[in-house]
């Protein structure tokens, strides 16, 4: 395997273009998920065939996962980025755009199967960027996801106060954000690999197999991260509201904290990888997710419950891009690039697991239960991370795999 030498300029440039990815990323998706209400009723949508629509996309976003794995063993997942997003972005003004329940069904399709390529390129260059960087850049990627799911959250705000149209709601950003993600997409940099069998596809296609048992621990962990996350989305302002009482307008709060913290404990989540290491970070975000499900599940009231919802930011938000950042690190000592890849895309599909299993779980639990005791759940499943944080843990760092360290001058 040939030693690639990025330098150093060229490695800060795909790091800032990866970042900016992720953000167009978090917006485009805030969009749509906040919007689903509006999409409901412009296209006549029943109440009873709303959740097939729903499940749908996550569904079609694993298919697309499974589908970059074999396709990234023939050209490189930065291509595979450089063409799904824009596909994302265009099947987001689909959806606000077309006339029919028929047409906005093979829009969601195309959002699904394209977001799930994308999902799984992205954190594939972004694994490698950080191998490349020789130190925990991965938090900081998914900080800018967060910060475009605010933004793309608060424009899906003002659209709806404002009674936009989804169509003039969309066409602008997306105006906006296809051209971003076309320039962007000049300056992504990932893996390149020789052998003697010829060239990247030549190594590619002689990567060994990736035992999915061995994967097993993180992808539980992702999943069971996932539940965590959809609770929050999906039932913080009906718990608050209905459960602990609160007024319509302090119902919304919960979820606009969850995603506040979530992008500062991001921001700094990458120094205390670099100070702690991976393993401390993950235990300390998982007793801290853990806490804040207790809190909410025992709160005498709605201040209570939304310093839950805080603690759960705090805590959830390292665990994701950790437990990619480690799947990718574990085949690739074993394995090399192209076995890095595919066990980030095969991680990606309980992404989307944890997703459709989560907000049916709380609600399953919450009419045949309580809804306190509902929140106990995940509480559960995400301190199963505690068994598995060994898993994080990274061995002595070794640059004869391919990779050159970059000397701190270089990058920054």
């Amino acid at each position: 395997m040939t030693v690639l030498r990025v330098p150093g300029a060229r490695l800060r440039h795909g790091r800032v273009s990866l970042a900016l990815s992720f953000f167009v990323q978090g917006a485009v998706f805030a969009l749509l998920v906040t919007r689903i209400p509006a999409i409901q009723d412009r296209y006549g949508i029943s109440d009873a065939l709303l959740p097939a629509f729903l499940a749908a996309v996550p569904v079609l976003a694993g298919v697309g996962s499974v589908g970059t794995e074999q396709l990234v063993k023939r050209v490189r997942p930065s291509r595979v980025l450089r063409c799904a997003q824009p596909v994302v972005c265009l099947a987001l003004l689909a959806v606000g755009a077309v006339g029919s329940m028929a047409q906005v069904a093979v829009a969601l399709a195309v959002f699904g199967l394209s977001v799930g390529a994308l999902d799984a390129s992205m954190n594939m260059l972004g694994v490698s960027l950080q191998r490349a960087y020789g130190r925990s850049i991965m938090l900081g990627f998914h900080a800018a996801y967060s910060l475009g799911g605010i933004v793309g959250a608060s424009l899906a705000w003002a659209g709806a106060h404002w009674q936009l149209s989804l169509a003039l709601l969309y066409g602008p950003v997306v105006a906006v954000l296809v051209p971003l993600a076309l320039i962007v997409g000049r300056w992504f940099v990932d893996r390149e690999r020789q052998d003697a069998a010829g060239g990247e596809e030549g190594a590619a296609a002689a990567v060994a197999p990736l035992a999915m048992r061995l994967l097993l621990p993180l992808c539980l962990v992702m999943a069971f991260a996932y539940i965590g996350d959809s609770t929050v989305s999906n039932w913080s302002a009906k718990y608050l509201q209905d459960v602990l009482g609160s007024s319509e307008q302090l119902a919304t709060v919960p979820y606009n904290v969850y995603m506040v913290t979530t992008l500062l404990g991001r921001a700094v989540g990458d120094l205390g990888v670099r100070r702690f290491g991976a393993v401390a970070v993950v235990r300390t975000g998982t007793v801290v997710a853990a806490g804040g499900f207790a809190v909410v599940a025992a709160a005498p009231g709605a201040w209570a419950g939304m310093a839950g919802f805080t603690l759960l930011g705090l805590g959830l938000c390292v665990i994701v891009p950790q437990t990619f950042a480690a799947a990718g690190r574990y085949a690739f000592e074993r394995h090399g690039p192209g076995a890095s890849d595919m066990a980030v895309a095969r991680l990606n599909i309980f992404n989307y697991v944890g997703f459709l299993i989560g907000s049916p779980l709380v609600g399953a639990l919450g009419d045949a239960w309580s809804y306190r005791g509902a929140m106990l759940v995940p509480m559960v499943l995400v301190l199963v991370t505690l068994v598995y944080a060994r898993s994080f843990g990274a061995p002595e760092a070794r640059y004869g795999d391919g990779y050159e360290r970059p000397r701190t001058a270089d990058v920054g």
